[in-house]
């Protein structure tokens, strides 16, 4: 597997899977996923498994702890250091679903939060989903005010400043 920054080629492959994984409602438009790669390419990672798209994980660097409804939809560019990345999107193509293609992608972007010099990662996330990301390292902070979709979320964040490093 290889984890690398997207690129516009990786577009047409990126929506599909964004698609496939999120209702009509919650997922992203492809103008949207291409803005994303165009101006947030450095917190857009995607994971290669055989020349072929296995997932893939997206979000901006914010100054707030906990992501809003705006940042589905409005895409700036990253300040170099500080912040949240707070995650918009984390997708995994079905046919490679259940082999840790994800878990290999947030441990990618906690790498990518250290090297930037990011407080730690935020993200929402369905009731049914949190055990998933607390085995990730994340933490629950209960319940959003998001409402992105209609539905109900739930705030979880990893704390870049918990992490131990490690001197061989």
């Amino acid at each position: 597997m290889i984890i690398r920054h997207a690129t516009l080629e990786d577009w047409e492959e990126i929506v599909a899977i964004e698609q496939e994984n999120f209702s009509q409602a919650e997922a992203a438009t492809p103008e949207d996923m291409r803005s994303r790669i165009t101006t947030i390419s450095d917190t857009f990672l995607v994971a290669e498994v055989d020349g072929k798209l296995a997932g893939y994980v997206v979000g901006p660097a914010v100054n707030q702890r906990y992501l809003t409804d705006d940042l589905f939809h409005e895409v700036v560019p990253n300040p170099s250091a500080g912040g949240y990345i707070a995650l918009t999107s984390l997708s995994v193509n079905p046919t490679f679903q259940n082999q840790g293609i994800g878990t290999a992608l947030l441990a990618a972007m906690k790498d990518l939060a250290i090297a930037q010099e990011r407080e730690g990662i935020s993200l929402t996330c369905h009731d049914y989903l949190i055990a998933y990301y607390e085995r990730n390292g994340f933490l629950d902070e209960g319940e959003s005010e998001s409402s992105h979709g209609g539905a109900s979320w739930y705030n979880l964040v990893w704390d870049a400043s918990e992490t131990s490093l490690r001197v061989f």
